[in-house]
């Protein structure tokens, strides 16, 4: 075999690697879904005790964990016998950052709207509203159990990021922070909880704003928090120094994102900043980390990841002047802003 056909036939081994890819997905959802990390926290047990307990087939189940071996997410300790690895507990409910609701929120309906991927191609708009008859923001609204999964996966990404960017950021010098579609305030509690401070203002629509005010009854800053309800396409709160807004301008087209920071621009007090908290495009060793999470986003809501030029660009439009770039965590960065 000729070196070029060699090179050739590698490609193709790779780019099948690469087709194959779904069904790993799909397979650690099945695990998530069924609780398979949790029943292996404290010891191993066999692909029989874990299908009578989850009501599954053994013969399959075995299958299916022994695939996971492969890639590291399980032990096989001995034939049949399965231990939970290091990659594979971060499925559990109690692990830290834990990527569990993040399964199930794929395996569900996100992961549904990705099969239409095509028809976004098409036709430019998310397969989401097509495939569920909807906006992702409406269905979310209107279903609440997909509402709390999409929280804690929200709530499992802020813990990822929150104890980097609480430092990375100059958040102490704030006198009010406003969290510009700040979901549970689990970012905004930890930022104020870093910084004696800072008041912060949680901005987020009613019935999120709802939910979180309950939530944080108990939360040692409670008192240097307001809950306010409201949608950041009609106003933001004045009065800030700091307006935050973490992971929300990739949810948005271009225009709407503008519109959306120049409400930030118009609240903000002299002398103050707009903070972007958001994956870039062009960030180096995160670039597939990347990639796909853009094609999430045009496949579920109108937005996606932009370049370090494309937020140039957004923030130009919007009247702020880009002032920072900080590295927070993976492809994550926070943009930091003034008029």
């Amino acid at each position: 075999m000729t070196t070029s056909v060699r090179a050739a036939t590698d490609e193709a081994l790779r780019m099948r690697h690469l087709l194959y890819g779904h069904l790993l997905s799909r397979a650690l959802v099945v695990v998530a879904e069924l609780g398979i990390p949790d029943l292996l926290a404290d010891r191993a047990a066999t692909a029989a005790e874990m299908a009578e307990r989850t009501g599954s087939n053994p013969v399959v189940l075995e299958h299916l964990l022994r695939s996971l071996c492969a890639f590291e997410v399980f032990r096989e300790t001995e034939p049949g016998r399965f231990a939970l690895a290091p990659l594979g507990a971060t499925l559990r409910a109690d692990a830290p950052a834990t990527a569990r609701p993040t399964a199930l929120l794929l395996g569900g309906e996100v992961g549904t709207a990705w099969d239409g991927l095509a028809g976004t191609v098409r036709s430019g708009r998310p397969a989401f509203d097509r495939v569920h008859g909807t906006d992702f923001f409406s269905y979310l609204g209107a279903h609440r159990h997909f509402r709390e999964v999409f929280d804690a996966s929200q709530a499992a990404g802020v813990e990822l990021e929150s104890e980097t960017l609480v430092l990375a950021v100059d958040f102490g010098s704030a006198d009010t922070i406003v969290d510009v579609g700040g979901g549970d305030g689990t970012l905004l509690a930890a930022i104020l909880a870093a910084h004696p401070r800072p008041r912060g203002v949680l901005f987020d629509l009613d019935s999120v704003v709802s939910a979180a005010r309950r939530r944080l009854t108990d939360a040692p800053v409670a008192h240097r928090i307001e809950c306010l309800g409201g949608d950041f396409d009609v106003s933001v709160p004045p009065g800030g120094d700091l307006y935050l807004l973490r992971h929300i301008v990739h949810d948005w087209s271009d225009d709407r994102c503008v519109a959306i920071l120049r409400r930030c621009r118009q609240a903000v007090t002299p002398g103050g900043r707009v903070v972007i908290v958001d994956r870039v495009a062009d960030a180096g060793d995160e670039a597939r980390m990347t990639a796909l999470m853009t094609l999430y986003m045009l496949t579920v809501v109108e937005g996606r990841e932009r370049t370090a030029a494309e937020f140039g660009t957004l923030l130009d439009r919007a009247g702020l002047t880009l002032d920072a770039v900080v590295r927070v965590a993976g492809d994550t960065v926070a943009l930091v802003a003034r008029p």
